[in-house]
């Protein structure tokens, strides 16, 4: 049930898109190859634009918005990952449904008329459970991953198949009509080849030629792999390739992962990527001669369930990308890149024209200019105003990381602020500089349905965390995991891998074991006034110690050694040992290796005999959680548990399930729990498990007060979020929510209090945007008739500002707006001493009631306030949602 006539509308469209989807041809057939420049498709060489979007990370619901979305940035093609996990869970047994239905994606790609990357790997990294190795490849007798391995390259190899024969099937490969366009097999695997020696340079051998043997009809890619063989294109992966250069003069330079954000773990900062930076990388590798570039990631998502990697990765993928966790636009991130896109679209006959490096004018000692001439050389080019026949485009770059620079180009002066690129698709002016942010600035806005009594945050923002009122139930049932033996289980003597026990069906496994005290051992103790202690020489990630069904203490770390003093009594005493993992690990060598649990000995310590090793001794083993078992959360189970109702003010408590029933906020909004009112462990919304959560706080310090773009950036340079909770918020999609009655399940390890979880919908309630009369023409102008044909001088073309709501919302009302000299920035704009009285009122007639405007900044719409001065309008606007509004 959705919760709105307009849902319902948006549920149908979607439908009839999905049915086109499978219906319809979008391409004719074409070819893609390449050659030393760049990708050729159907015969011509194209400068491409990516965006990496991964397919489990949203729902299927989600998949058509975040495309148009990715589409309408200006890219001209998705890049995504194949999940081996996702797609093989049992081995045989195939999963191409719900978020795994990849077929299903590429259509809607298809659908959209852009092009598609297939990460098949199979190996992926991503910050995924395993890297995505399905658990049950490493039982396997005999193998080991990623190098040459005849057990693994077998399986591999079935798989890689299993993917190209289903595309073959679906026909949606270039050459049949669809969007595939580039494939890759491995990646990055020239960061641990070096591990493997012989075996793995062999490996990287095969796994090329068993991939060009499946003869998919499409180029092949290795990311940072420097030996990659010579039909097999290499690629850059990182925050900067603007120097990077294949293995061979034959092969193009593609870029197949931008980092515009990093990945976040569990008490750690937010990674902030400035958008100045990402665009001056950007526009420095077309620069230098790239061809290809994809953003990791354009659409960061949700790793729901338990598919962070790790350990200790959250449950959150933003990734400070393009487009937020929730579907929503980040700008003026967004806004920004879509700029630079057009930018380099602009400069795209000369940039595939040029058949080898550009020509390269020292402009100063930290300045330079790149020159993309079709036909003639840049010193012959006229400096008319038709140049752009001649198909000339330049690149002009200040990579000094403090000074501003004033160059002279082709008899033109530029100035180029520090570590920025100023494009120039005519070689005469100037269409985009990395560094002059035009975009929109959209401030989150967090409401319960109604945008009219949000809580407007700070703009830039991410994952507020603040008091909010609308909790999402007063009343809350509860239920007590057991501690220890539940079910079905087995006993054996010694220490047995986590892994190797659970298959990874589970994040939890009991280890129970008995320990007899003796009558001398507590006298001992007493009169020498010590406890015995744990101690376990190695545990990944948590381990919580009970003691006769107590608590005893807990531990965190990866690999880490464990001494916990703890109580006991004569007799016989039960140790239970309840091991977590929380993400497995994702990366690295030997990665078969790797599990889970614990190493080494455990042992009891401080008895007056001596140590008892508890590795040899029986142990009896549970998987996992008995509300697991029972499936409590799901709609259909819950009820046959024995719930009880819990007290306003009970204590929390260990290893407790809480149960309640909400209502979803109105309207089509993207929803999210805060869950920071309790400890450690997952939650379950109508049946599907939305992920772990962890209120794990980051450091108070590292989060600059002000982020510099400049210079070369790493993952913390620019951190957020100093002394909060990592994560608070947590994704709901709107497919997995009924309007009323949504069953909410939570597994608290730790104790915590449900009546302060809160829910809320987001949306960018408040827009603003600053441009000054100095700034260049809309990109859009470039294109029109008059200025191609040279009838019109874009010279003459003023700069305007542009404002977009959210799809569904209008502007309700102009906040601010001023035409002058405004003081602060967004929500903290004030007049200057220059003010147009009429600002507000032509702002408003021109924006009030759409979905978007645009307005000149310029003295003929605004009459000219003060003389001599250089005017900027400033605008601050608030959306409400109006189902009606167009969203053109």
């Amino acid at each position: 049930m959705l919760g709105s006539s307009a849902a319902v509308l948006r549920f149908l469209v979607i439908a009839w898109t999905l049915h086109l989807a499978f219906s319809v041809e979008y391409f004719k057939p074409f070819n893609v190859s390449y050659d030393h420049r760049a990708l050729i498709i159907d015969g011509k060489r194209r400068m491409l634009i990516s965006a990496g979007i991964h397919y489990p990370r949203a729902t299927p619901e989600m998949w058509p918005d975040v495309i148009a979305k990715s589409k309408e940035g200006g890219a001209d093609l998705i890049q995504t990952y194949v999940f081996w996990n996702g797609h093989e869970p049992i081995r045989g047994q195939y999963n191409f449904e719900g978020r795994y239905d990849i077929i299903k994606f590429v259509k809607l790609v298809w659908l959209s008329g852009l092009y598609l990357h297939l990460r098949i790997g199979p190996y992926v990294c991503a910050e995924w459970n395993f890297g995505g190795f399905p658990v049950w490849l490493r039982d396997l007798p005999g193998i080991e991953f990623r190098t040459d391995n005849l057990v693994f390259k077998e399986e591999m190899q079935r798989f890689v198949e299993k993917i190209v024969d289903l595309m073959k099937q679906e026909k949606l490969f270039s050459w049949q009509g669809g969007p595939i366009i580039m494939l890759q097999i491995e990646n990055e695997y020239g960061n641990v080849e070096g591990s493997y020696g012989e075996r793995g340079k062999e490996y990287v051998k095969w796994a090329a030629s068993m991939a060009l043997g499946l003869r998919a009809g499409v180029p092949w890619v290795m990311c940072k792999q420097p030996d990659a063989p010579e039909n097999v294109i290499d690629s850059c992966n990182g925050f900067y390739c603007d120097g990077f250069r294949p293995n061979s003069y034959k092969k193009p330079a593609l870029w197949t992962e931008d980092w515009d954000g990093w990945y976040t773990t569990w008490g750690g900062r937010l990674p902030h990527r400035p958008v100045e930076d990402n665009a001056f990388a950007i526009a420095r590798f077309f620069q230098r001669g790239g061809s290809f570039h994809n953003y990791y990631m354009y659409f960061g998502g949700t790793n729901f369930g338990r598919t962070s990697g790790g350990p200790f990765y959250i449950t959150s993928y933003d990734y400070d990308a393009p487009i937020d966790e929730y579907g929503l636009l980040r700008q003026p991130k967004w806004g920004h890149l879509k700029d630079l896109h057009a930018a380099i679209k602009l400069c795209e006959p000369a940039l595939v024209a040029v058949d080898d490096s550009p020509q390269y004018i020292r402009l100063g000692p930290n300045q330079e200019a790149h020159v993309y001439c079709q036909h003639v050389h840049f010193g012959d080019l006229s400096l008319s105003r038709s140049v752009n026949r001649n198909g000339c485009s330049a690149f002009l770059a200040n990579i000094d990381v403090h000074k501003t620079a004033i160059v002279t180009f082709l008899g033109c002066e530029y100035t180029l602020p520090p570590w920025s690129v100023s494009i120039l698709p005519d070689c005469r002016n100037t269409a985009f500089n990395t560094a002059k942010v035009g975009a929109q600035i959209s401030v989150r806005t967090l409401g319960f349905g109604s945008p009219l009594s949000s809580n407007i945050k700070e703009p830039g923002e991410l994952l507020p965390h603040y008091e909010v009122p609308f909790t999402v139930s007063k009343t809350w049932m509860i239920l007590k995991e057991p501690i220890g033996v539940w079910g079905d289980n087995f006993t054996v003597q010694g220490l047995r891998e986590h892994l190797k026990v659970t298959k990874d069906t589970s994040d939890y496994l009991w280890y129970i074991t008995r320990i007899h005290i003796s009558d001398v051992d507590i006298s001992y103790w007493e009169e020498n006034e010590v406890s015995p202690s744990l101690i376990i020489d190695q545990m990944r990630d948590v381990v919580r110690i009970f003691v006769n069904g107590q608590l005893a203490g807990s531990a965190v770390g990866h690999w880490v050694r464990v001494v916990q003093s703890i109580h006991l009594l004569v007799g016989d005493n039960e140790l239970a040992l309840l091991s977590e993992t929380v993400g497995l690990q994702n990366s690295g060598a030997f990665l078969e290796r790797d599990g889970a649990g614990f190493r080494g000995q455990i042992r009891l310590t401080g008895l007056k005999n001596g140590d008892i090793d508890l590795s040899k001794s029986f142990w009896t083993y549970q998987v996992g959680l008995k509300g697991e078992f029972m499936r409590i959360y799901d709609l259909d189970e819950t009820e046959q548990a024995d719930w009880n109702d819990l007290a306003t003010n009970a204590t929390p408590s260990t290893l407790t399930w809480y149960k309640t029933y909400f209502d979803a906020p109105e309207g089509v909004d993207p929803v999210s729990l805060n869950l920071e009112s309790m400890g450690k462990g997952q939650a379950w919304v109508n049946g599907h498990n939305i992920g772990r959560y962890w209120s794990l706080v980051a450091p108070k310090d590292g989060c600059p007060s002000t982020c510099d773009y400049c210079g070369p950036f790493y993952e913390m340079k620019c951190a957020t979020n100093c002394g909060s909770p990592t994560q608070s918020w947590y994704h709901i999609p709107r497919s997995w929510l009924q309007a009323s009655n949504n069953l909410l399940v939570l597994f608290e390890e730790t104790g915590g209090n449900p009546f302060k979880i809160s829910i809320m919908s987001h949306s960018a309630g408040i827009i603003c945007a600053q441009v000054a009369e100095s700034y260049y023409p809309p990109l859009s102008s470039w294109s029109h008739p008059d200025i191609i044909q040279g009838k019109f001088s874009i010279e003459n073309v003023p700069p305007e500002i542009h404002l977009q709501c959210d799809n569904g919302y209008a502007i309700s009302s102009i906040i601010f707006a001023s035409y002058g000299t405004p003081g602060g920035s967004c929500q903290k704009f004030s007049v200057g001493n220059c003010h147009a009285p009429s600002s507000t009122s032509i702002v408003s007639d021109a924006c009030q009631g759409k979905n978007s405007c645009s307005v000149n900044v310029s003295n003929v719409i605004f009459g000219d306030p003060c003389q001599g001065i250089i005017k900027t309008l400033a605008v601050e606007a608030r959306c409400i949602w109006s189902p009606d509004v167009s969203d053109a």
